[in-house]
């Protein structure tokens, strides 16, 4: 026999009142399939995971007729959910550190008798994590040609492109005809004069049609996605080939290999933890894994970008360019520059990393899929 939990004992589980429960029911927003000898309802376990869903995104901020819907879709499984939840409260600790750092920020200006002018409060207090990083990529984030001629090339002879999370359109092909995806206004806004029309979308719900371009890429992207396989899957559907720039983000492939993740940034690995692998991401769409070495003078600065170059971490605007640094929060970006800056001063980092400085390009986990 199916165990079932009281009403009582699951409002006690679930942090909410009995009331609450009868509510839902009364709604049909959350049926309990079962009753007590006594006529008392009695809650199975898909009762309960249902039931979590309802209460994760009513603490999201979602209205109950936005989670009925939600829940209620029969393409969405309870692994699609946890997927979905999980993008959504990372997007939400997103804004929360960005506006730690602001509010960090703001009270070292107060306190040498600086302040902040009322569009810069709202601004940023307004803002998303690109909306709080976005204004820092014209400064650092241009395409690195020879990372480009690798992506290019992996596009074939397709004609139509489809750049998904484009961004600012860095590495948009110039001899093949582009349409752009970017969810960010701000990055939207930052595309150059003459670039390729650009849509407001995400990379899980593409407005296109099944095979509408010869090929789609994402660049640098992927990390940021509520569900990179539903999206990958999603540029499979609208393209007849996929090339994705992203990063082997395990213990071996990166986060160890990468001097700064593993001897100053250590919480990356949180940031990291439960998504996808690359591996994963490939047999999503059946794409085989290419490794992108990294130049030493790369002119992208995406974060593993000055490998070579360890004093371009200590500058502010570097680092600003880079969502990592914004979502490790003020306290881990300050310890992790203090002790870089101290380290260079007293020519530790050189020590530790000597076999660096005869490198022209270095292997840091960064591929290519392609599908």
């Amino acid at each position: 026999m199916e165990e079932h939990l009281t009403v009582g004992r699951v409002a006690e589980l679930a942090g909410v009142s009995v009331r609450t429960l009868h509510h839902y029911d009364e709604i049909g927003l959350v049926l309990p399939s079962a009753r007590t000898s006594a006529g008392y309802r009695a809650y199975s376990a898909g009762d309960v995971e249902r039931l979590r869903e309802v209460l994760a995104y009513r603490r999201l901020g979602f209205g109950l007729r936005e989670i009925a819907d939600l829940v209620d879709d029969p393409h969405t499984d309870a692994v699609a959910h946890l997927h979905r939840l999980r993008g959504l409260l990372l997007d939400q600790r997103d804004r929360a550190a960005a506006m730690v750092t602001a509010i960090d920020r703001e009270l070292e200006a107060r306190a040498m008798g600086i302040r902040t002018t009322p569009q810069q409060q709202l601004e940023v207090f307004g803002a998303q994590l690109y909306e709080a990083i976005g204004s820092a990529y014209p400064a650092t984030r241009r395409t690195e040609p020879r990372i480009a001629a690798k992506v290019w090339d992996a596009l074939g002879d397709a004609r139509t492109v489809l750049n998904v999370g484009a961004g600012t359109g860095s590495y948009e092909p110039p001899d093949r005809e582009v349409t752009a995806v970017e969810p960010s206004a701000v990055m939207r806004a930052q595309r150059p004069a003459g670039a390729a029309p650009c849509v407001a979308a995400t990379a899980e719900n593409l407005p296109f049609a099944d095979q509408s371009f010869d090929a789609a890429m994402a660049f640098s992207t992927v990390h940021h996605w509520q569900d990179p396989i539903a999206g990958l899957r999603e540029m499979r559907r609208v393209a007849r080939r996929a090339v994705v720039f992203t990063h082997d983000d395990s213990e071996t492939g990166w986060l160890h290999r990468f001097w700064l993740t593993r001897d100053y940034l250590p919480e990356v690995a949180g940031l990291v933890a439960g998504r996808p692998s690359v591996d994963r991401l490939a047999d999503a769409i059946g794409a085989r894994l290419e490794p992108v070495l990294i130049p030493w003078d790369c002119a992208d600065g995406f974060l593993e970008a000055y490998w070579r170059r360890p004093e371009a971490y200590v500058e502010e605007h570097v680092r600003r360019a880079v969502s990592v640094w914004t979502r490790v929060g003020p306290q881990a970006e300050r310890r992790a520059v203090e002790r870089l800056r101290e380290d260079l001063a007293s020519g530790r980092w050189a020590e530790r990393n000597r076999e660096l400085v005869g490198l022209d390009a270095a292997e840091l986990g960064l591929r290519l899929l392609v599908a």
